[in-house]
């Protein structure tokens, strides 16, 4: 039992930037995983043949989304030192070709790497299918993000 004049502890925990970026990558890949395996086993379009297969699908995902981000980051700081109309246009166009471009070259990886271990299926050769994951992978990675965020700051507000 505690003493009633007693104030709860409370714990001071500093994590390094490789710590940090390990538990995003790590809950991503999580994330990514459940999503994969949800419409694996709810939707004919997306088959893939294993759990194994999935965990290592939803690794290769992240890798390539986080290095699709940073090349989208570089373009918008190159572009975001230039002045005028038409570099705005260049920017905009710049990321919309990367954001577009870059779900093809990860279809074809995550193709190259499984082949027939992981089919997406539907118009276009899958890659409506394939899209709609990502995005459906991206906003509940958002939705996480926003519910940590949120249960933080139950904690500040009941101190």
């Amino acid at each position: 039992m505690s003493h009633p004049d007693s104030q709860p502890s409370t714990t001071h925990v500093t994590f390094t930037k490789n710590q940090q970026w390990f538990v995003r990558f790590f809950t991503a890949v999580l994330i990514d995983l459940l999503v994969l395996n949800l419409f694996d086993e709810y939707w004919e379009n997306v088959i893939i043949d294993s759990f194994t297969i999935s965990l290592l699908a939803a690794i290769l995902l992240q890798v390539l989304l986080r290095v699709t981000i940073r090349i989208e980051h570089r373009i918008s700081a190159f572009f975001d030192k230039r002045s005028g109309t038409f570099n705005k246009f260049l920017k905009l166009f710049s990321l919309w070709a990367v954001l577009f471009g870059s779900k093809f070259v990860i279809l074809g990886a995550i193709d190259l790497a499984f082949g027939e271990e992981v089919l997406f299926l539907g118009a276009y050769h899958g890659i409506i299918t394939f899209i709609l994951v990502i995005v459906v992978m991206l906003l509940a990675e958002n939705l996480v993000t926003k519910i940590n965020q949120w249960v933080g700051l139950i904690g500040v507000v009941d101190s």
